[in-house]
């Protein structure tokens, strides 16, 4: 989380859709498959097919263990089945979008839905973004992070890729 990491920080979510988390609503057949229980990273790189070597730097820094703790930490009990499958003890998807939701207000995070991403450019020394359907779009930040979810299309990023990214079509 950004705000807890710098708390002055302001913090701005664009969602494209006009709903919060619905990936998450549906993953696990509703019961939300939140990680691996694997007991080591090499173990638990091994579920990627592709990827490994960046996961395995990622994992380092936070991993299947540290996802268990977050969550825990912020009262959603977590439950490890024999498959190695890690869901919330309610098996429903429910209590970790709330819990997500919570935590943006707690912190103060601002969401923004139906806010699709169709540009990103540097101006003045800030990063402008540019929104499809907008009549604003002069809003510029310091930073931005680009979460993309689960895009199963190329085209949904090629604005990722007119400001300079490389990107790897979706499988």
């Amino acid at each position: 989380n950004v705000k807890e990491n710098y708390p002055d920080a302001e913090v701005t979510i664009f969602e494209k859709s006009d709903k919060l988390l619905s990936k998450v609503k549906v993953s696990g057949g509703g019961r939300c498959n939140l990680t691996n229980g694997a007991g080591s990273i090499s173990r638990l790189v091994s579920a990627y097919p592709r990827g490994r070597s960046e996961l395995k730097k990622a994992f380092k820094i936070f991993n299947n263990k540290d996802t268990v703790k977050w969550f825990e930490s912020r009262a959603v009990p977590l439950v490890t089945q024999a498959d190695n499958c890690v869901f919330p003890e309610s098996q429903n998807s429910q209590s970790i979008i709330d819990c997500f939701l919570k935590e943006t207000r707690r912190f103060g995070i601002r969401i923004k839905q139906r806010a699709e991403v169709k540009k990103v450019e540097k101006r003045d020394g800030a990063l402008k973004l540019s929104f499809y359907g907008e009549k604003e779009n002069n809003l510029c930040f310091d930073k931005v992070i680009a979460a993309t979810g689960g895009s199963p299309y190329r085209e949904g990023l090629r604005w990722l890729e007119a400001f300079g990214h490389s990107v790897q079509g979706p499988v």
